[in-house]
This record gives structure tokens, sequence and C-alpha cells, in this order.
């Protein structure tokens, strides 16, 4: 068993590409060199080799660097017993201790790089490293830091496709994720993304369900893929522009935090309505004859449903009429905009020249009862 431990060791000492006789420092530079090596994300034409090479190196540099640890901890625990022994009877002397000093023999350094878990705030940074005294038989130390993740990190999609409103979470697992606690960590710039809405459901107000997939790191440390939905309540009267943001819902990554997702209202393109402020413009064409009768007619109301409108004015180029209260909603005030119908005149294609001659004559004589 014991022969089984020795060769086991001298294959770590061969993973990290070390001699036996390697210092702790040796073993940090080898194994900081190896790890930005094989890190599964920088390889994923051969990914599976790569977790495997990344396990072993991570396991190598854990037991090496506490069995070195122990081994340099044994020499300095015999040399100050060889030098007590040479003493003799010499009385040392006493220095009175200060607030800053500490017992001989503690191991005083910052706190290990920790594991990233997903309950940390999401709004406030990592805090500061603390002093820490160690135990006297040594603890593991912490891989040194590694900056793996210079480029750029991918955004999470969003699609406007309904799903399930309860929230789906598939992961996968990948690889533990070690990083410093030294620095406090950053914001990176928000993903914005559009989202388009009909006139009719910025009318009345809607659900949105948006489905995003995002790396997020486990209370293990590990970073895994996961879906979520997103949730909008649309406001009746909601504008073009109308921003909603979700806090922290970006990529996770060592060192920073989460993004924020920020949606924008964009209007589709209404078939007959037009938008302008609060307001709706509705075009509406009528005959040549019904422009100088009068008429009456039906007009549609966005949402479905009619009214019915009738004139008794002449309809010419450019005339309006104003419907009040059926245009869009005004959150603030609780009332609705204005409906403003542009009429079109609708000429006949041609005339014959009875026609003609019967139609110049109306008018000849409507403009000399004007006179």
């Amino acid at each position: 068993m014991g022969d089984s431990s020795k060769s086991q060791t001298s294959n770590f000492y061969s993973i990290l590409g070390i001699p036996k006789s390697a210092s702790l420092s040796d073993i940090c530079k080898a194994y900081k060199s190896l790890v930005m090596k094989w890190h599964p994300d920088r390889n994923p034409s051969n990914k599976t080799e790569a977790q495997a090479k990344f396990c072993s190196i991570n396991e190598a540099y854990r037991t090496l660097s506490l069995k070195k640890r122990e081994e340099d901890s044994l020499k300095k625990r015999e040399g100050s017993i060889n030098n007590n022994a040479s003493n003799g009877e010499r009385k040392p002397k006493h220095k009175k201790k200060k607030s800053h000093d500490y017992e001989k023999g503690s191991n005083l350094h910052i706190s290990q790089p920790t594991l990233v878990s997903r309950t940390m705030s999401r709004k406030s940074p990592l805090t500061s490293p603390k002093l820490s005294d160690s135990s006297r038989r040594g603890n593991i130390p912490a891989p040194p830091p590694v900056d793996l993740y210079n480029t750029p990190t991918p955004t999470p999609t969003a699609t406007a496709e309904e799903v399930p409103l309860s929230k789906v979470a598939s992961r996968r697992c990948t690889t533990p994720i070690f990083f410093s606690q030294s620095a406090a960590r950053v914001k990176p710039p928000p993903i914005r993304r559009k989202i388009e809405c009909t006139l009719e459901e910025l009318c009345l107000g809607c659900v949105k369900k948006i489905k995003i997939t995002r790396d997020a790191i486990s209370t293990s440390g590990l970073i895994v893929e996961e879906e979520e939905i997103l949730i909008i309540q649309v406001q009746p009267g909601w504008k073009k522009g109308t921003k909603i943001t979700f806090e922290g819902k970006g990529d996770e990554r060592p060192g920073t935090l989460p993004a924020d997702i920020i949606f924008s209202i964009d209007e589709k393109i209404h078939p007959l309505f037009k938008r302008d402020g609060n307001d709706l413009e509705l075009g509406v064409e009528v005959p040549l004859v019904q422009a100088l009768t009068g008429c009456t007619t039906p007009i549609p109301l966005l949402g479905g449903g009619q009214m019915t409108l009738t004139i008794n004015d002449i309809i010419y180029p450019g005339f309006e009429k104003v419907v009040p209260g059926q245009g869009m909603p005004i959150s603030r005030h609780g009332s609705r905009g204005d409906l403003r119908l542009r009429f079109l005149v609708e000429f006949p294609p041609e005339l014959s020249q009875d026609q003609r001659a019967e139609i110049v004559s109306i008018l000849e004589q409507s403009s000399s009862s004007l006179d």
C-alpha cells in the first residue's frame, strides 16, 4: 500500500512536469502554466481530453502542495528544537508583545480564493480579503489566480417565443472555477434586446414570456448552462422605447458581477392604424359621390369592434374628423387619446362625355348660387 502511495505521488510530479526536489514555488508556477494550457474553455476542439487533464492537474497540485507544506513545517519544527537544545540554559529575552505581533510558528496569509457561491449578493462586490491565522499543521494553499477570461463573454439570447411559466433549468457540469477575492468585482455593460408588441398589445396590455439561456455559477463553483423564463407585464399605454430592466440576469463569470438585461419596447407596424403619441390615425376612403353628398360609414376601432360615423359635411382632400377617447390609453391620467380620421376621396376611374357635361352643369350652378 505504501509503494502504491509513492507511485501515485511520483505520477503527480510527472503530471506537473517537475522534479521531486521542486519547491512550493516551482509547484505553483507549473500549476499556473498547465492550468492555463489545459483549461476546457481554451480547448473547445478536444474538450473531453482537456477536462480530464485539468482535473488531474488540480489533484496533483493539491496533493503535492500539501505534502511540501508539511515537509517545510516539519523542518521548521526540527530546527526550532535543535536551537533550543543548543542554547542550554540560556534564558531567552522576552519581548513585550504588541497588538500586531503573532504567536511564533503561526502562518499569516491572505485568505484563500474560494469557490464562487450563488448565494452571494448580486448587487455588492466581493468583500476585501481578510487576514487569518492558519493552523500550524498547514492548510492546502489555494491555487494562484489565473486570468482565464480575458476574451469577451457570450451574451444570453432572448426569444419572444412563449413557453410554460415554470422555470426550466438544464445544467451541464464543466469545471470548478477558482479565482482570487483580492479585487472588487466589476459589472459589465448591460445586454440590450428589443421586444416587439402590436398596437393591440400596447393598448390593452399583455404578458410576454421570454426564454433566455445563460451561464451561471453553481454553489459548488461549477459553470453550468441555465435556462430561465423572464416575464414582462406590458402595461396599457406603453410606448416605443419603454425600457424594462432585469438585474443580474446576464452570464456569470468569476471576478465579475452578472450583467443586467434591458428590454426596450418596439412597435409592430399595424395594417390600419398609425400611432402618434397618445393619438391614433386612421385613413378612411369614401367615393366621390359620398364625399359630395354626405355619408354614414363604419369606423373600425383598435382592439376589435367598430363605430358608425355620420358626416353631412362635404369631404374634401385633407378633411379630418376627430373621435375623442378612442386613441391609446394614458396610464398616468387614466384617460385615452383621440382617434384622428383622415379622409381620402375616391374618384371614378373614367367618365363618359354625358357624365362630364352633367357634372360641369351641376358644379357651375353650385358656383353661381354661392355668388
